[in-house]
Parts: structure tokens; C-alpha cells; sequence
């Protein structure tokens, strides 16, 4: 009769406990991704009379594996393929971003750390949407020396914010300093910031869309002392059938060892495009004025784009397009001379 008892007992708490157990959670399985996107074309030398040079090349190359986990953990690397040169030409592999990101459940807040995304250059070559052209004008900077005012990725620790659908949308981080191409640096760190409020909306709610007031800003020191300042407004417009942005910065850098005196520049950018209605046709322009010293005369780069681009698959673009390059007082050098104005066919593809 006790053995009886206690089978029943056994039976009726499985009974019990099935139901329980198939009611309870799964634990989500990671998710990861792979996805790239790579530029190649044409290049035709305009200015170069005596070698005609000309050639295909693939300009960039992206792979990115992204994942995704339980809890608000993500993770993103990327690899970055580029011709390096330095006696090399071949296309060779670095790190252009690797980070984890933790968004707490219900937050407006995601916080990344890592090498990871700089707050203005992937915002901003979002609105413009011509990655494949070439570098924004903030990241080209001064062509002479040369000398870039800002990069797309840096090691740090960053906080993204947005709220609304996007109507406000910020980011604020503590970098090294020196963009992922310079190393670590020392001991000295830059804080930079980005924020973007769309002041009416459009037929475009991402997180460039609209009529958007835009402000960045940034203070630190480089390697060996010294000051690095960049404050930049922008006001842009995006629908889903015209883009229009216009930007102007100012920039302050010295070094204090070795010893590199106060340098005071600024940079002015305008851009459009016009995406044809019921077309896969666009067309765009962009006019970069850059001042690498306002303490100096007749020393502004001016670059002009134009071109038309064709939406050939959803996975594939092509760009026609002139990059035209002057400069006040003259051109420096021979090189810069036989380089300073390109005919272009490229080609954008993802995966």
C-alpha cells in the first residue's frame, strides 16, 4: 500500500511540473551576422597631361559579423581592406571596428565600448549616402600638410541616445584621441559629443531625416600635450526625394612636444541630392572650402563633386562623377597638381 502511495505521489507532481516546465522561458539563442559592402570603379587623372594615369581599382572594402544576444548585449567587428602602400600595394586587412554594446531593457541609452564609432563622420556620411565617393570633408581636412580633422573610428567608451523615434539623437564618448589609424596614444584622452534635433519632420523619420538642427564638438589633447578642438553646426533637410546639408567648423590644434605651434583652421561644406521620382536616377553636388590656417592668406582648398547615380539592383549602386580640386595661390606641388581633378566611375555593392 506504500509503494502504491508514493507511485501516485510520483506520477501527480510530473503531471504537475510538465506544464510548468513548458511554460518556462527559452533562453535566447545568439544571433550572428554577415554583411559587407566594397567600392570599385575607374579613375581617370584630368590633370595629368604628360602620363594620362588612369586604372580600376577596389577603393574599400567592409566585412561586418554582428551579433546579437540576450540581456541588451550586441557586438559588432569589422574588417577594413585597403591598399596600404608603403612600398606594398597590395589590399591588405585592418580593424575598423570591434566593440560590445549593452542597451538596458527599456532605456533610450546604449553604451558601447571598444573601438567603436566617432559621434559626427558615421552620422553625417549617413545624410550624405555617397560613402563611396570618398571621404567627408571633415575627414579629408587639410590636403597639403596633410592632415585629417576627424575620423570615423576611435578606441573609447560611448553612450547613444534617442528619443522621440529619432526626433533627438545623440552621441557622447571618451577617446584616445589619435582615430584607430594613430595607436593609443598616452595618457591623454578627447571627449567628443554630437547631438541632432529634428525640428520638423518629413516622409523621412530615420535618424537623419527631416529638417535638422545638428551640433558637435571636441576637446582633448594629443600625444605629448597640447590642445585639439573642433566645434562644427549643421542644419540639413532629408525626404525620401531631396538631401540638403550645410555645415561649417572650426579647428584649433597644437602640439606641445615636439614642439608644434597653435594652428587655428576652418571648414565649410555644402551639399544635395536629388533623387528623381519614380526613377532610380540621383543626382548630387558637394563644395569643400577648407582654411587649414585662417592666420595664413591664400591658402583655401575648394573641392567640387558632381555626378549621377543609377540604382541598378537594391544590393548595387553606380556613380558617375567629377572630384575637382583647387587651390588659392597655386597648387604646392607637382603631385598635387597631377592628382587634384578626377573623372570617376564607381560602383557601390553590399551583401
Amino acid at each position: 500500500m506504500h509503494a502504491r502511495l508514493s507511485f501516485v505521489a510520483v506520477a501527480a507532481l510530473g503531471v504537475m511540473t510538465t506544464p510548468l516546465a513548458a511554460q518556462a522561458p527559452a533562453t535566447q539563442a545568439p544571433q550572428v551576422t554577415v554583411s559587407g559592402v566594397a567600392y570599385t570603379g575607374f579613375f581617370y587623372q584630368l590633370k595629368d597631361t604628360a602620363n594620362h594615369t588612369n586604372g580600376f581599382d577596389v577603393t574599400r572594402a567592409y566585412i561586418n559579423v554582428n551579433g546579437r544576444f540576450g540581456g541588451g548585449i550586441t557586438t559588432r567587428v569589422t574588417a577594413d581592406i585597403q591598399r596600404v602602400g608603403a612600398g606594398d600595394n597590395s589590399l591588405r586587412y585592418r580593424l575598423k571596428y570591434a566593440y560590445f554594446a549593452y542597451t538596458p531593457q527599456n532605456s533610450k541609452l546604449t553604451y558601447k565600448l571598444g573601438q567603436i564609432h566617432t559621434p559626427f563622420i558615421d552620422w553625417e556620411e549617413a545624410l550624405w549616402d555617397y560613402r563611396m565617393q570618398g571621404q567627408m570633408a571633415m575627414e579629408r581636412g587639410d590636403l597639403v600638410t596633410p592632415r585629417s580633422y576627424l575620423s570615423s573610428s576611435d578606441f573609447g567608451l560611448g553612450v547613444d541616445g534617442r528619443w522621440g523615434a529619432d526626433k533627438i539623437n545623440m552621441q557622447v564618448g571618451l577617446y584616445n584621441g589619435e582615430n584607430y589609424n594613430g595607436g593609443t596614444g598616452d595618457q591623454r584622452k578627447d571627449l567628443m559629443g554630437r547631438v541632432s534635433v529634428r525640428v520638423m519632420d518629413t516622409d523621412d523619420s530615420s535618424r537623419v531625416g527631416g529638417l535638422r538642427v545638428t551640433a558637435y564638438g571636441q576637446y582633448g589633447k594629443p600625444t605629448g600635450g597640447g590642445e585639439r578642438q573642433r566645434w562644427l553646426g549643421m542644419v540639413s533637410y532629408r525626404s525620401k526625394q531631396i538631401t540638403l546639408a550645410g555645415e561649417y567648423a572650426i579647428t584649433k590644434d597644437s602640439v606641445t612636444a615636439p614642439a608644434v605651434p597653435e594652428v587655428k583652421g576652418s571648414v565649410a561644406s555644402i551639399f544635395g541630392v536629388y533623387r528623381v521620382p519614380n526613377s532610380k536616377v540621383a543626382v548630387l553636388a558637394r563644395v569643400d572650402l577648407t582654411d587649414p590656417n585662417t592666420n595664413t592668406a591664400n591658402n583655401r582648398q575648394t573641392r567640387f563633386i558632381g555626378g549621377a547615380s543609377y540604382q541598378l539592383s537594391p544590393n548595387v549602386r553606380l556613380l558617375a562623377d567629377l572630384d575637382m580640386v583647387s587651390y588659392q595661390g597655386g597648387t604646392p606641388t607637382p603631385a598635387l597638381e597631377a592628382t587634384r581633378s578626377q573623372a570617376l566611375f564607381q560602383a557601390q555593392f553590399t551583401f
